[in-house]
């Protein structure tokens, strides 16, 4: 794929890592219209690219990983009945859920609306220890619409989630980390070093079976622990079965 984005920058390496960059660095890097469509083309690729074994997420420039959405722009949208058309056309957060490959946020500087909305949507999430999270939409009269109603609360707790989205409370990289929001919080200098080093364990492993712990995971997050232990153990046969009849296959090939 190449790079001809106007809001991204999109790299991989030989190693199987992807590299997604938020760039609008004079703009907070803002989530608008571009963007969103952008998304949607680098996530069908990532998603579709048995190459991909880990993808991680940033932001250009000093200040923001994402410091929310562009509302001039969607606020404005031509009528509700083509904004949900456009919505559903353009699932980006549907879409980032559904990656098959483990996303890494590194986060720097204001990670607000939009920005926290789409680290939610990540697996494993890395802050700077200059970051700064929210949820500023009750202060303009609205609400999230990108998820962050129901994906803060899963992560964070709904007392927690409550407080910050209906006071419009900013939070710290240091509080992001003892409310479970980010994995680790780590000198600005050593974020995307840190955030490489995981995807590299990640890239690491086998990709099925990465892949299959993954949705293991996430799936069973909505089952009863029974439902959820019998998801595991149909993963498990599939992943073991495939591999059995990939060596069948391997040493019919080598006999023939």
């Amino acid at each position: 794929m190449d790079n001809a984005f106007k809001t991204l920058i999109y790299e991989k390496t030989e190693e199987g890592i992807a590299y997604v960059t938020l760039n609008r660095p004079g703009a907070l890097n803002a989530y608008n219209i571009q963007m969103r469509d952008d998304l949607y083309e680098v996530l069908r690729a990532i998603r579709d690219d048995d190459e991909v074994r880990a993808v991680i997420f940033k932001g250009s420039g000093e200040k923001a990983f994402c410091a929310g959405a562009d509302l001039e722009e969607f606020l404005t949208a031509p009528s509700p009945t083509v904004a949900r058309r456009v919505r559903f056309d353009r699932d980006v957060w549907g879409l980032f859920l559904s990656l098959p490959q483990p996303l890494i946020a590194a986060l720097h500087g204001y990670v607000l609306g939009s920005g926290i909305e789409m680290a939610l949507c990540c697996d494993i999430r890395i802050a700077s220890d200059d970051s700064k999270f929210g949820l500023p939409e009750m202060g303009l009269g609205i609400i999230p619409a990108a998820g962050g109603t129901q994906t803060l609360p899963r992560t964070i707790g709904r007392s927690r989630a409550m407080e910050m989205l209906l006071t419009n409370r900013w939070i710290s990289g240091e509080e992001a980390y003892l409310f479970q929001l980010v994995n680790r919080v780590v000198p600005r200098d050593q974020l995307l070093p840190t955030a490489r080093d995981m995807a590299r364990r990640i890239a690491s492993q086998d990709p099925k079976a990465v892949r299959f712990a993954k949705e293991a995971v996430n799936r069973g997050l909505d089952l009863s622990l029974s439902e959820g232990l019998r998801l595991e153990r149909a993963l498990f046969l599939r992943l073991t079965r495939g591999r059995n009849q990939e060596g069948t296959d391997h040493r019919t090939t080598r006999e023939a």
